[in-house]
């Protein structure tokens, strides 16, 4: 594994999958491949799972693991080209991801989609350069329009509590008071499919997602209709596509309740977290035997720390 943004960047699910299990089981078996190898987890965006996970997953591997917060920390960074840096941004991209990459061996990147400029996220416009001008492995920590370790953890965590070999999973989207992007669901879709499990999206008309995220997926826009006999529901709020970046609903009958979970097959309920209570989802669901939501959340170090293993060369 050369570079790690989206699913398409693993040769064998199955294979990263068995990997995951064996380092869950002993999680400081290889700390001997990071022995003198730096992580640098560069974070243009906030983050509580992702920070602590990923810094305890290159921990666990033995390496040395550098935090560091672009906003806070460093300089501005200007990602375009040809403007006259004249403003408050002080350092440009091209030079920073280069000298990072003199420090580091493998390079975390969280870097969010602005939501006024379609193209420009959806090029991924800052992950991509570091991947050009940083010279070593570059790997998603959440880009514009992906947060592969999240669903990698997603994943892993279906794995562990399915009852049969194909389950039903619904992706349902709910309302949020802010506008959220849409990397979450769009690498939800993308992974649960690669998986091979029956895969429904449901949300309000006007919240389609780009149809490239959605092959393999069937959408539902009734709610109630999506839920019935699944087996996984994942909640999740996003902004529209169409309209990009636009909240066009804040309808709370999308909530995810009990009356609701009761049409499912025991369903099991999942989030990515931070989750929005009594908006996404009602405390009676979310507080219930049948949430997932921290053991998919402590599957967040298996899955950075397999795919850290891998960009290691192992």
């Amino acid at each position: 594994m050369k570079h790690f943004t989206s699913i398409h960047d693993v040769a064998d699910l199955k294979q990263l999958l068995k990997e995951a299990f064996e380092i869950k089981k002993n999680p400081y078996a290889l700390e001997h491949l990071g022995k003198h190898k730096t992580a640098c987890l560069l974070f243009f965006n906030s983050s509580l799972r992702t920070r602590l996970s990923t810094q305890k997953a290159a921990m666990n591997l033995g390496m040395n693991c550098i935090v560091f917060d672009i906003n806070e920390e460093g300089w501005k960074i200007e990602t375009e080209y040809g403007v006259i840096m004249d403003g408050d941004k002080a350092e440009h991209i091209k030079e920073a991801a280069g000298v990072i990459g003199r420090y580091a061996d493998v390079i975390g990147i969280r870097s969010f989609a602005s939501l006024k400029d379609k193209q420009k996220d959806y090029s991924e416009h800052v992950i991509s350069q570091f991947i050009q001008y940083a010279g070593v492995p570059i790997f998603s920590m959440e880009a514009a329009t992906g947060h592969p370790l999240q669903s990698f953890a997603d994943v892993i965590t279906i794995e562990e509590y399915k009852k049969k070999e194909r389950p039903k999973v619904v992706l349902t989207w709910a309302p949020h008071p802010k506008a959220l992007p849409q990397a979450v669901p769009n690498s939800f879709i993308e992974w649960t499919v690669a998986a091979d499990y029956e895969v429904v999206v449901t949300h309000p008309k006007g919240y389609e997602l780009d149809a490239k995220f959605m092959k393999g997926a069937k959408l539902e826009y009734n709610q109630q209709k999506a839920f019935e006999g699944a087996d996984f529901i994942y909640a999740k709020n996003w902004s529209s596509y169409t309209e990009y970046g636009q909240i066009l609903s804040k309808d709370r009958a999308w909530t995810v309740d009990s009356a609701k979970m009761a049409l499912t097959n025991d369903a099991k309920f999942m989030h990515c977290l931070p989750v929005r209570r009594n908006m996404i989802v009602t405390d009676e669901v979310i507080d219930s035997p049948n949430s997932i939501v921290v053991q998919e959340a402590e599957n967040r170090v298996y899955s950075a720390q397999t795919v850290i293993k891998k960009l290691l060369g192992q």
